[in-house]
Parts: structure tokens; sequence; C-alpha cells
């Protein structure tokens, strides 16, 4: 049985390292599209949206997602039917990314699946890790909201602006503040 690429570790949620030159290679293909998404002219849709279709793993019917955005793979990430995302989103896609459709998405949202051991000497020699984050059909993320690892968020739920969402959230809820906490149903 062959060892395992660095790839095939993270695609499994492994600890794996991620200078590897078939990771290098992918996320370079990220970054060329990234950089050609954020240099379009913003009202040029149809350009746009064929060039998030060929980036991310998934990219819905009459979704939009407004440039400068960045992500580390993008095929990891998929965007549901009719979502929408602000300036300046961000999503470290190391592990899957699921977002629901009409899912509404403020300026300056990370999305952050990227973990790193917590013990000095893996950390020190560039091990890490990451998690899925799903987010439900029909949530709202406020501007400025982090999303971290292994988080998934319930359909129809808010996060207020500028929250922390470092556990899961139920569905049809209001959560704010770092940590985000429920504040109230809906």
């Amino acid at each position: 049985m062959r060892d395992k690429t660095m790839r095939d570790r993270m695609l499994a949620g492994e600890l794996y390292i991620a200078d590897d030159a078939e990771l290098a290679a992918e996320s370079g293909r990220a970054q060329r599209l990234t950089h050609r998404i954020n240099s379009v002219d913003p009202t040029s849709t149809e350009e746009l949206r064929a060039l998030f279709g060929e980036l991310l793993g998934e990219f819905g019917d009459g979704a939009e997602i407004r440039p400068p955005f960045r992500c580390d793979y993008g095929y990891q990430t998929r965007f549901g039917a009719r979502s929408f995302a602000n300036f300046g989103l961000v999503v470290l896609d190391v592990a899957q990314v699921l977002i629901g459709e009409d899912v509404q998405i403020g300026p300056h949202v990370q999305l952050l699946t990227a973990t790193h051991p917590l013990e000095p000497g893996p950390r020190r020699d560039k091990w890490e890790a990451a998690e899925p984050i799903t987010i439900g059909d029909n949530v709202w993320l406020g501007g400025g909201v982090i999303v971290c690892p292994g988080v998934t968020i319930g359909e129809n739920t808010v996060v207020g602006a500028g929250s922390v969402v470092t556990r899961s959230l139920p569905a049809d809820v209001v959560a704010v503040g770092s940590p985000a906490r429920v504040v109230r149903e809906l």
C-alpha cells in the first residue's frame, strides 16, 4: 500500500504539510483565478460568473460574490443558488466549505477551516489540518463575521456583525458576540 500524499492527507482531514508540489500547483491555480476575478470589471457579471464557476467546486444559479475574493483552493468550496457575498470574502478552504442556498454574507467575512497543532514541535515543523464548515440555507452572516474550523450554522440563523463563531449554531436563532452565543430564537 502506497503512502498517502500530502493532498490525500489534507482531503482526509489529517495532519499534512502544505509545502508540497501538488498542493502548491493547486494553490497557484486558485491564486491565478482569484487574481483574474479581482482584476475584472466588477460590472462584467457573466465573466465573473464564468471565473467563479471555474474556480469553485459549485457556484449555484443566481449566486453572486462581489470581489475582492480570496481562497486557498476553490474546489473545496460550494456556494449555493441565489446566495450572495459582499466585498472581501475570505474562504480558507483547506477542508470543505458548504454554503447553502439563499445565504447572505456581509462584507469582510472569513470562513476559516485551517487549524494548527497546539504543540510547538509539530507546529514549528509546519504540520496543519482542517475541519469543514457548513452554512445552512437562508443564513445571514453580518459584516466581519469570522467562522472557525468545524462549525455548522443551521438554516435561517442570523449571526450579528463582528461575531466570532467558535461552535456550531442551531437553526432559527440569532447569535452575536465573541464567541458568538444565541440571544434569541426566530
